[in-house]
């Protein structure tokens, strides 16, 4: 059977074959043209070599520059575009790999312009690291080039190594310390997208502001207020901080700090850069103040703690300070202690609302959306309000069945719902990082406010339905819920009264 091919497809396959053919040698052209301009800029240009050894002498210690250098030089990307490098493993973790310039082998590295090149030298029992760069870009690129050298190893140490949590301990206190593994990461933290994004974004900002801070005249020091009821993720939000910006934990008990608070400077003195300095609880220490004399020097020094000459020893720290005080339940606090240099940021963490929840059921079940997402809509739009704590305990309990978890989430809010038909709610607030960049406070009751005043019959009729029906429900699956059937007909006879 003979097969008639058009000569017209035959010349277009052809044509496109001899274009790719030609495309490819233009690409092989170009590569080798750039290659060959390069080796000869090389070899034309007067370049400076600079030795790093691995020891400064026979039998003395290490070179602490081989081995920043050495890891810098493992995070290059052309490292892994080089013909030949030693692969290693920390051991720390798994899949923690890491490369090395075989001895004899170079890598090339661009800064500020100029192109620079490494080169492992191996030989007399030692090895070191040969630094080349042009002659006329020596005094322009040489010195910043190793503080930055020095900088991103310092970082990629920090990260390989961990964030640790110091704790106190002994009669002095003095500070103790152990591998601190909280999963907890910016992205899992239940929180408003745009907020955390401007949280996140403020922490980066901080990062990199060691050259501003100190052109202000300021020391590089950021505060923080985290405020909220309890179980709305204050310390979970703590640890996503400590983990983003890869800097230890010092946990700060000022119940064990003398009456003076002598201790407390020499616990500070003793907290090393890239630290988040944290007090838990700060509002009830400040309402332990008393009276008189004692009270105001607790005040005091609590005050100088926070942004006195001792604080200032120290760089690159963020503290961070948390309160259980409601929103808007602030006022009992000293406006000295709020004030920005002692808390430049503060941040609240409500209750649970609906958009919360559906971040939570994201997470925890994996969900996106629910046919009984209208219920648990309206049973916070009642101004029923629950932890973030709470419903991602009910959540784990009954992760393998997600409808019986969001019907023992509408039932745990069902008692905790208002039981009159006339609420009134408090405006909530919380200080929100603005377009222009000031941190302001907003209202973020949002439309729970405009739901607080006098509700219906008809909610009380849809809330009697859901109990009625949520009962049932619970009878029928067996669910882990916050209301047992005892506590449904007790609200039924509450709400018939």
């Amino acid at each position: 059977m003979e097969v008639n091919i058009p000569i017209s497809l035959l010349a277009a396959v052809v044509g496109g074959l001899l274009f790719v053919r030609l495309l490819l040698s233009i690409k092989s052209l170009i590569f080798w043209s750039r290659r060959w301009l390069r080796w000869v800029e090389d070899h034309t240009q007067a370049y400076q070599s600079f030795e790093i050894p691995q020891r400064t002498e026979i039998g003395e210690e290490g070179n602490p520059l081989y081995c920043r250098a050495a890891a810098y030089l493992a995070a290059l990307p052309s490292l892994e575009d080089s013909d030949s490098a030693m692969l290693f493993s920390s051991g720390r973790k798994p899949n923690d790999f890491f490369l090395m310039l075989g001895s004899g082998h170079s890598a090339v590295d661009s800064f500020l312009g100029a192109r620079v090149f490494w080169t492992n030298v191996s030989g007399d029992g030692a090895s070191r690291l040969v630094l080349r760069l042009r002659r006329q870009d020596r005094t322009r690129v040489l010195r910043p080039y190793l503080q930055h050298v020095e900088s991103v190893a310092d970082d990629l140490e920090l990260r390989r190594r961990g964030v640790r949590l110091y704790t106190l301990f002994g009669e002095g206190p003095r500070w103790r310390s152990t591998a601190f593994t909280h999963p907890a990461t910016i992205e899992t933290v239940a929180m408003d997208a745009d907020l955390k994004s401007r949280v996140r974004a403020d922490l980066e900002s901080f990062l990199k502001g060691r050259a501003y801070y100190h052109r202000l005249g300021r020391v590089w020091r950021r505060s923080y207020l985290l405020y909220g009821p309890p179980g709305t993720g204050k310390s979970t939000f703590v640890a996503a901080m400590a983990k983003l910006l890869c800097y230890d934990i010092y946990d700060v008990d000022l119940s064990r700090v003398s009456a003076d608070g002598a201790d407390l400077k020499a616990l500070l003195l003793s907290t090393t850069p890239r630290s988040v300095i944290l007090v838990e609880d700060l509002d009830l220490h400040l309402k332990g103040n008393g009276v008189g004399e004692e009270g105001e020097s607790r005040l005091t020094w609590i005050l100088n703690f926070m942004d006195g000459v001792f604080s200032c020893c120290g760089e690159e720290r963020v503290m961070v300070f948390t309160m259980n005080s409601e929103a808007g339940g602030m006022e009992g606090v000293e406006p000295a202690v709020l004030r920005p240099g002692r808390l430049d940021v503060h941040i609240h963490f409500p209750l649970c609302n609906f958009t919360a929840f559906k971040m939570l059921a994201s997470s925890y079940l994996g969900l996106k959306d629910h046919k009984l997402y209208p219920q648990v809509e309206e049973v916070f739009q009642s101004g029923a309000r629950i932890s973030p704590a709470e419903v991602g305990e009910i959540m784990i309990t009954n992760r393998a069945s997600p409808s019986r978890a969001i019907k023992s989430v509408i039932n745990a809010l069902q008692h905790h719902a208002p039981s009159t038909a006339a609420v009134r709610f408090g405006t909530a607030y919380s200080l929100r990082l603005s377009d222009d960049g000031t941190w302001r406070r907003a209202d973020d009751s949002g439309s729970d406010s405009a739901n607080g005043g006098a509700m219906g019959l008809g909610k009380e009729f849809k809330k009697l339905y859901g109990l009625i029906k949520m009962r049932n429900g619970s009878k029928k699956e067996g669910a882990v819920t916050g209301t047992t059937p005892n506590q449904v007909d007790k609200e039924h006879s509450s709400l018939k009264n």
